[in-house]
């Protein structure tokens, strides 16, 4: 199997992954302030992050690689979880989960500035027509928003690219899933301090439902961890602007769980837009080197 068929598979499963993030974080911060859901998710993965460097030995990053994990761990461990805890607060699942698919012009976007990409103007074209779908879809049927919940979705999106992209490239020296352990314990000082000063108190402990305990385990396990080990895999190995495409997809995984799960209606506009954004991510799979 090619190297880049392999990239493709890894990404999938990382966007499948990440599918369920908003979703579970939509359940979670019902009973979970923002502030500690975002910092708990990132002390958990960075506990089980450090366990695995431990085990497998891992030498410790350069002094020239820790500007990298700095801003990915800016994009991914902090900015984007708790950008979308607080948007999720004032819009819909559906509706913050459509933003997502803007996420790969922000990736590309960063791949150019920071990774040294130079992808085919066609990859733009169709990254361009598929980011058009989503937002169109995301107007069209995403259900209430406000303002503030969008810019903050708009806002997560932008570092989360960032996050992505740099991560990625420091992918290609440092390993996948070091990139995200490192960057989690990076971390892990400043949001295991917050994590405990925003403790809920034992009466609001107890009051939290069995379903949020579950997606608290779930972003942090899945979304905040071990979707990073599949993802940043596949990033390395077909490239990061091509496929970051794949997160065109991901918007529409995360409504079909936001069906399962919280019970949203799967229209044919969303069916039609997913089909749209799969031929974009082909096109963009093609013109990407």
């Amino acid at each position: 199997m090619q190297n880049t068929t392999r990239g493709w598979i890894n990404g999938f499963i990382g966007v499948a992954i990440f599918a369920g993030s908003l979703p579970a974080t939509r359940v979670a911060v019902a009973d979970f302030e923002p502030t500690f859901l975002t910092c708990a998710r990132a002390t958990i993965a960075a506990l089980l992050g450090a366990l695995l460097l431990i085990i497998l030995r891992q030498p410790r990053p350069a002094k020239r690689e820790l500007a990298s994990l700095a801003i990915t761990a800016l994009g991914v461990v902090v900015g984007f979880p708790l950008l979308t805890a607080l948007a999720l607060q004032h819009v819909t699942s559906a509706h913050s989960i459509v933003f997502v698919g803007l996420l790969p012009l922000c990736t590309a976007g960063f791949a150019v500035l920071r990774g040294g990409e130079r992808p085919r103007p066609l990859f733009w074209v169709f990254s361009l027509i598929g980011a058009g779908l989503v937002a169109g879809y995301a107007w069209l049927a995403g259900g209430a928003g406000s303002a503030l919940g969008d810019a903050l979705m708009v806002a997560a999106v932008v570092v989360c690219g960032l996050g992505y992209a740099e991560g990625a490239r420091l992918s290609r020296t440092l390993g996948g899933w070091q990139v995200i352990s490192w960057a989690l314990l990076l971390a892990l000082p400043l949001m295991l301090l917050l994590t405990l000063l925003t403790f809920p108190a034992a009466q609001a402990l107890a009051k939290v439902s069995a379903p949020a305990w579950f997606s608290l385990g779930y972003v942090s396990l899945f979304s905040m961890l071990l979707g990073f080990v599949f993802w940043y895999r596949g990033l390395v190995q077909g490239g990061i602007a091509a496929v970051g495409q794949l997160q065109l997809v991901q918007p529409f995984l995360g409504l079909a769980l936001a069906a399962l799960l919280l019970h949203e209606q799967v229209s044919w506009m969303m069916l039609m837009v997913t089909l749209g954004a799969v031929v974009c991510v082909v096109g963009a799979k093609r013109y990407a080197r």
